[in-house]
C-alpha cells in the first residue's frame, strides 16, 4: 500500500520513519525547509536502542493518490495540512490522523467523510533535538487506529497489514473513540498541570500539596469524560493514576514547547475539555485557570 506521511516531526518522522525502515511504500509530504533539512541531513531517529539515519522519499506538493494518509501535525497546522493532502485522496484512501484531542475528527469528516476518516491514537514520548532529529525518550511507542464507528470495513485488513510489524505496538481498534477520549484526559491532566506549576509531574508530585492537586485534575478531566459518555475505566483509568503518581521528571509536550517558547496545542488539549465541560455542567475550575494560563502564553508570543 502507498502510505503518506504528512508531517515529519516528532510523531510523522518517528512512526513514518519506522514504517519506510520496515520497507513499506512510505512517502513524506513536508514543508520546503523541512525537505531540504532532511534531504541533506536525513531522518534521524535516536532511541534507547540507538540511531537510525534514513533517506526517505519526501515531496513538498501530492504527486498521486495514496491508500493510506497519516495526518501529523500540530492542531494549529491542521486546516493547512488537510488541504495539502486533498489530492492525496482516492475513492478508497483511508486518513488517520495523529492529532492530540478530539476536535480534529470533526474537520476529518467534514472535509473527507465517515468513510475515508478514521481515528488514530498515537503514544509516545519524542521531540525534535536541536538538529532537528527525532529524539525518542521512553521505550513507549503505540498506535491505533480504526473505524470511528467501530464497525467492519473492508480495507481494514490491509491498513493493518501495512501498518503492523514495524517495529513499534501497533493494532487496529473497533473502539477508537473510546481511546481518543481516554488520550485526551491523560494529555489534559498532564498538559494542564505541568504548564500551570511550570515543572514536571515528579516535581509537582514532591512538592506540598502536589500529589492531591494532580488528582484533582484528574478527576476533573475524567468527570467530563463521563459527562460526554465516555468514562475512563479499566486500564485506561489505571495508566492515568499509574502517570499522575510517577516520581520521575515526566512532562508534557505542552510544556516541552511552551519551556522553548514555541506555540501550544492549548485549545486542543485543555480548551476544548473546558468547553466540553460547558456543555454538560461540570465545573472544572483548575482545567479552567490552566486554560486562560495557556490563553496568556499565547498571546504574549
Amino acid at each position: 500500500m502507498r502510505i503518506l506521511v504528512a508531517g515529519a516531526g516528532a510523531t510523522g518522522g518517528y512512526f513514518g520513519g519506522r514504517l519506510a525502515q520496515a520497507g513499506r511504500d512510505v512517502t513524506f509530504l513536508v514543508r520546503p525547509g523541512r525537505a531540504a533539512h532532511l534531504a541533506e541531513r536525513g531522518l534521524r531517529i535516536r532511541s534507547p536502542e540507538g540511531e537510525t539515519v534514513l533517506r526517505p522519499r519526501l515531496i513538498t506538493a501530492v504527486d498521486g493518490h495514496y491508500d493510506v494518509v497519516l495526518v501529523a501535525v500540530k492542531s494549529y497546522s491542521l486546516e493547512v495540512a488537510l488541504s495539502d493532502v486533498t489530492p492525496a485522496l482516492g475513492p478508497r484512501t483511508v486518513v488517520i490522523p495523529l492529532l492530540n484531542g478530539i476536535r480534529h475528527i470533526e474537520s476529518l469528516v467534514r472535509r473527507f467523510g465517515m468513510d475515508r476518516a478514521w481515528g488514530g491514537v498515537c503514544m509516545i514520548h519524542a521531540t525534535l533535538d536541536e538538529n532537528g532529529d527525532v529524539a525518542q525518550m521512553s521505550g513507549l511507542h503505540r498506535l491505533a487506529f480504526g473505524p470511528l464507528d467501530g464497525g467492519d470495513d473492508e480495507r481494514l485488513e490491509a491498513v493493518t497489514a501495512a501498518l503492523t510489524g514495524a517495529g513499534f505496538d501497533a493494532r487496529a481498534s473497533y473502539t477508537i473513540v473510546q481511546e481518543l477520549w481516554d488520550k485526551w484526559v491523560l494529555l489534559a491532566t498532564l498538559g494542564a498541570a505541568t504548564t500551570l506549576l511550570r515543572g514536571s509531574i515528579g516535581a509537582i508530585n514532591k512538592a506540598p500539596g502536589g500529589r492531591e492537586f494532580l488528582h484533582a485534575l484528574a478527576a476533573e478531566a475524567s468527570a467530563v469524560a463521563a459527562a460526554a459518555g465516555h468514562p475512563i475505566e479499566g486500564k485506561a483509568s489505571a495508566m492515568l493514576e499509574a502517570t499522575i503518581a510517577t516520581t520521575e521528571p515526566a512532562t508534557s509536550s505542552m510544556y516541552r514547547d511552551l519551556i522553548q517558547g514555541l506555540p501550544v496545542e492549548a485549545d486542543a488539549i485543555v480548551g476544548d475539555m473546558v468547553t466540553e465541560a460547558a456543555k454538560h455542567q461540570v465545573s472544572v475550575p483548575l482545567l479552567s485557570a490552566a486554560h486562560t494560563g495557556l490563553a496568556v502564553y499565547q498571546a504574549n508570543l
